[in-house]
């Protein structure tokens, strides 16, 4: 069952009592919702209070709640100026510089130093709930989300609890993944998906193949200037500081049961399976069954909860704990994203 906030009377009616987080009460923190899932809503007292300035005093407190409960919104501080004191706040609250969007699956452009928009697909699409790169056995440990500017209508970004995810996946689903993994397998261009240029971040092979030999992704080149990768990848992890057990892969994405069922059809009468941009398998190269992807897409709806942004909002999310999506929006919408904290699977093994 999805959770819908709509607007601060909403916040208000459904808050427990604010916890004060520094001297002086000047910041707030109150739970969006009731119970133990969803964001902390951290909101100053008074007007005007610098949200950089805060958040360099308080980054032990905001990484607390980041690994409680796995999402922070900072709203109705000063706004900030630029862009670039957007990516300060979440290198700052990382302790690390952003990353780079290197191995992508999705279309970014590039917005200033180490912030990209949020994914450019179409408005009237909705993105499924996911955990950033958790295709890959390297990923970012924090995201920042800036809106800068919010939709007319729609295009929340709804956040789920992977923890709660993984208990709300039945036992005998979630221990086939977690015991085979899931492989990934990529067909790069061709007139349909990314190219491996776009994904790689380069046009040199030689480069691409010291990337994959790295990652531990096998690679084949393929007639006319394509390519295939596959990488096996874990299906659930321990995060490593609090220690719990969370959903995280992104196999219900890129298998083709993921596609509108008009567009797969259309894509496998002229598509060999082994040429679809992307799909999914388990780790041992057996086909998924579709069944037990429906059963993890309704455990992430069961477990979704969404707020509607507002023009200044930042929130800052534990990406092994909360997994994210985009809602299908109307109107101009500017929301811009930072990633940190980089993390590789051999050490959460």
């Amino acid at each position: 069952m999805t959770h819908r906030l709509d607007g601060p009377a909403a916040f208000g009616r459904r808050r427990r009592e604010a916890v004060s987080l520094s001297s002086g009460s000047l910041v707030t923190a109150t739970p969006l919702l009731d119970g133990p899932a969803g964001p902390i809503w951290l909101r100053p007292a008074v007007d005007g209070v610098n949200l950089l300035a805060w958040a360099d005093s308080n980054r032990e407190a905001i990484r607390g709640h980041l690994r409680t409960q796995g999402a922070v919104l900072f709203r109705g501080f000063a706004p900030l100026r630029t862009v670039a004191e957007f990516e300060q706040l979440i290198g700052g609250i990382a302790g690390s510089e952003l990353l780079s969007y290197s191995y992508a699956s999705t279309p970014r452009t590039k917005v200033s130093g180490g912030v990209y928009t949020s994914t450019e697909y179409p408005a009237h699409q909705e993105i499924p709930l996911h955990n950033e790169m958790a295709y890959a056995r390297q990923w970012p440990m924090k995201l920042g989300f800036y809106s800068i500017k919010a939709a007319e209508r729609g295009g929340e970004t709804p956040l789920a609890d992977s923890r709660r995810v993984l208990r709300a996946i039945p036992a005998k689903v979630r221990d086939r993944f977690t015991e085979l993994g899931v492989m990934y397998v990529r067909n790069y261009g061709e007139g349909v998906d990314l190219s491996w240029q776009d994904v790689f971040g380069t046009g040199d092979r030689a480069e691409v193949e010291a990337f994959c030999r790295r990652a531990g992704i096998e690679f084949e080149w393929k007639p006319g200037d394509g390519l295939r990768t596959r990488q096996v990848c874990h299906a659930t992890l321990k995060h490593p500081e609090t220690g719990e057990e969370v959903w995280f892969n992104q196999a219900h994405l890129f298998h083709v049961s993921n596609l509108p069922a008009q567009v797969r059809s259309s894509l496998l009468e002229t598509t060999a399976e082994e040429d679809l941009p992307r799909n999914a398998y388990y780790g041992d190269g057996s086909p998924i069954d579709p069944a037990d992807l429906t059963e993890v897409r309704e455990a992430l709806r069961r477990e979704e909860i969404a707020f509607p942004w507002q023009d200044g909002d930042v929130t800052v999310v534990e990406n092994m704990l909360v997994a994210h999506g985009r809602r299908p929006f109307a109107g101009a919408r500017r929301l811009v994203v930072g990633m940190a904290e980089s993390y590789a699977a051999d050490a959460a093994a």
